[in-house]
């Protein structure tokens, strides 16, 4: 009896409070805050270090922040930019009505139409954009004339920008329209098939307005992108924001504060987009988990 004991040690009654009753653990525990002094001195040296690269960007005076401001509202700047906002906004409209087409071909039943679309995505996402855009701005080395007209004369430098950009843009724009459309449950494609819809009905009233919750995530990271490389037009004297901007120092030498003129457009022009970007995203989100 006495090895059974020793062996299996009978439970002890837990201890009388002070009031009579048995003690609480709970109340008992201390909570104690985690100390995260590493973060706190992590958090510290970048504050620092942000705070004496600020001090060092407005205090330099080779930025010429006074010419920066002088430049800033120009008109040929404006000009330019009003050049980069228009070419971006019909670059991403072609490019994404040229996209859904190939999206919804990738889809498709039709092997040779699926090819197709593939092949199309393959070549222009392989090559690079600049090559693109010489390869359009050169077209009249291989076809001279196109329906009786003169390729000189039919493309010019922007004509050349928003084809090259556009079917650019189309190849990464039927990939995103494509996972959207993928997203989208079976079953709702099944109980519109039940009513009776047809496929372009399907597409419209039913995929694309549940597929947008997929699709305008990454669709605004490439408008902000499409923003920003039109900026490589500049290369065919496309006069847009930052061919402006270097039509101005190539004639007065002032280098850095023009192409600091450029660069807060981008941002501010960008800093927009994210804005706009971020209510839609709630607005597609309604009704879901990721409306909150």
């Amino acid at each position: 009896m006495s090895a059974q004991t020793d062996a299996f040690p009978q439970s002890r009654p837990a201890p009388l409070s002070e009031n009579g009753g048995k003690g609480n653990d709970a109340a008992r525990l201390r909570i104690v805050p985690v100390r995260r002094t590493g973060q706190w001195a992590a958090a510290a040296v970048v504050l620092l270090l942000l705070a004496l690269a600020l001090n060092s960007v407005i205090r330099n005076d080779a930025f010429q922040w006074d010419v920066v401001g002088d430049y800033f509202t120009t008109a040929s700047v404006l000009r330019g930019l009003g050049l980069t906002l228009w070419l971006t906004a019909l670059v991403m409209a072609l490019g994404f009505a040229l996209g859904t087409v190939l999206a919804v071909l990738r889809l498709s039943t039709n092997q040779v139409l699926q090819t197709v679309s593939w092949g199309y995505v393959w070549l222009f996402r392989s090559t690079p954009i600049l090559v693109q855009l010489l390869f359009w701005f050169n077209i009249g080395a291989l076809y001279p004339e196109i329906l009786g007209v003169r390729t000189v004369n039919l493309l010019g430098p922007v004509t050349v920008a928003v084809i090259g950009l556009t079917l650019h843009e189309a190849a990464y724009a039927a990939e995103v329209v494509r996972g959207g459309i993928l997203s989208v449950e079976r079953g709702q494609i099944e109980a519109a098939q039940s009513l009776g819809l047809g496929a372009w009905r399907r597409l419209r009233r039913i995929v694309l307005p549940q597929a947008m919750r997929s699709i305008v995530p990454p669709a605004g990271n490439m408008l902000i992108g499409t923003l920003k490389g039109t900026s490589i037009v500049s290369i065919i004297a496309v006069q847009d924001l930052l061919y402006s901007a270097q039509l101005v120092y190539h004639r007065t030498y002032q280098v850095i504060p023009l192409l600091l003129v450029a660069t807060l457009w981008y941002v501010v022009v960008t800093s927009l987009l994210g804005v706009g970007q971020h209510y839609i995203e709630r607005h597609y989100a309604r009704g879901t988990a990721g409306a909150r």
